[in-house]
């Protein structure tokens, strides 16, 4: 809008101006908790949406504001973009003061940390903790087959071929490259583990990348596949959803964004459909997180308005208001549980338990495990093999081959 853009011109040094993504309207009302928590304190906010799914329109206009000298107070960034940011030097502002003060060390997991205090240096407020490796499933359904909540992959595959035979489509599907790498994450965690994850989606290690395990990664994509309908192709992940909501389908395996989608239909956990990990995937937690980078500003009194929009990012009401519209959960282990849904609740403790354990890991598919370049080859290879140009074998030769090309 011209007035934002006036706005921004005419910005007083007590003013954040934020620059993200989240034009739709629950995420927007979210964000209006922190905006008025800050206009309580006499920080205004000038607010520059760049709409855009994966934030890719905002990483460009954040660019050309950054080489103007012209900065904006606050990015909403993910994973590796944030890492980018952090090697250039003299770019971002040090929150550290302000962790210190306020213990986020104690709080926000180590693995999620790994993008907001890159170098040892504090530079941005996580906001939320999304999670991958979940299955979504229409009760009615599961009960009509007499389906019970599968706890094995083996169990899994039995569910699926039942709602097959009886004539639903058993996986609700997107075929799109991302959606293919989310379902990819669990069949990573599913047939390895943890340490198999680590040291073949975020450590990147050739062995691990053409080991038979991978193969047999690549075989549990290849059984998913077969419990995917005919039209799957280029359908969004909400049209995939809505086939589970409307009964059309048995399972859905998507990241909890997905919840809002049965949440928006009034839909109730529990009651109405279930929500479990990708059975072989328990006690792992594959994630992403949203975060606010913080960038460096020239007047103390902005320097001041950022810290205070850090410490209200960070505040357990922010984290309650904004995760319970995103679907999300709060990126502090340490927030009460009560306000959210059943799912979330299961979300929070198994996040907490994950972060303990040490499997709390950055997701493959959403940009967590690896650079942008490499996730995109692997990209390719693992679409390729759920369309059936490449066996399990060679899949895995392709990845290793793919991952050393893209480095």
């Amino acid at each position: 809008m011209a007035l934002t853009m006036a706005l921004a011109a005419t910005a007083q040094a007590e003013d954040v101006e934020v620059l993200h993504w989240w034009t739709a309207g629950g995420e927007a009302a979210a964000l209006n908790v922190l905006k008025d928590d800050l206009q309580a304190q006499g920080i205004g906010w000038l607010d520059m949406p760049v709409a855009g799914g994966g934030g890719e329109a905002a990483m460009t206009a954040l660019r050309a504001r950054v080489t103007a000298g012209d900065a904006p107070t606050a990015v909403q960034m993910l994973g590796f973009d944030i890492l980018d940011w952090a090697n250039q030097p003299d770019v971002l502002a040090d929150l550290s003061a302000v962790a210190t003060a306020e213990n986020w060390d104690a709080v926000i997991p180590a693995a999620i940390q790994k993008f907001s205090k890159p170098n040892g240096t504090w530079i941005a407020a996580p906001v939320n903790v999304h999670s991958t490796n979940w299955v979504w499933a229409n009760k009615a359904v599961l009960d009509e087959l007499g389906i019970a909540e599968p706890t094995t992959w083996d169990e899994f595959i039995a569910a699926l071929q039942t709602a097959k035979d009886a004539g639903k489509v058993a996986l609700a599907h997107g075929g799109q490259p991302w959606q293919e790498a989310t379902i990819f994450d669990s069949a990573v965690l599913a047939t390895g583990g943890a340490e198999f994850y680590q040291k073949s989606m975020i450590d990147l290690d050739p062995e691990a990348l053409g080991s038979e395990q991978m193969v047999q990664a690549f075989d549990k994509m290849a059984q998913m596949r077969s419990f995917v309908d005919d039209n799957f192709s280029g359908r969004d992940w909400n049209l995939a959803s809505a086939m589970v909501i409307n009964g059309e389908a048995a399972f859905q395996i998507m990241g909890d964004w997905a919840k809002g989608e049965f949440i928006n239909a009034g839909k109730v956990p529990g009651t109405d459909f279930l929500c479990f990990r990708v059975p072989g995937t328990e006690g792992n937690v594959t994630f992403n997180s949203d975060q606010f980078v913080m960038f460096k500003q020239a007047e103390d009194a902005a320097a001041t308005a950022q810290n205070a929009m850090a410490t209200a990012i960070e505040s357990p009401a922010f984290q309650i208001a904004f995760n319970k519209v995103k679907g999300s959960v709060p990126a502090r282990t340490d927030v009460p549980s009560d306000e959210f849904d059943d799912c979330a609740k299961k979300g929070m403790e198994q996040l907490a338990a994950a972060a303990e354990a040490g499997t709390l890991l950055g997701s493959m598919g959403h940009g967590h495990a690896n650079p942008a370049a490499v996730k995109n080859a692997m990209y390719d290879v693992i679409t390729a093999h759920f369309n059936g140009e490449y066996d399990s074998a060679t899949a895995a030769e392709e990845l290793v081959a793919a991952v050393e090309a893209a480095q």
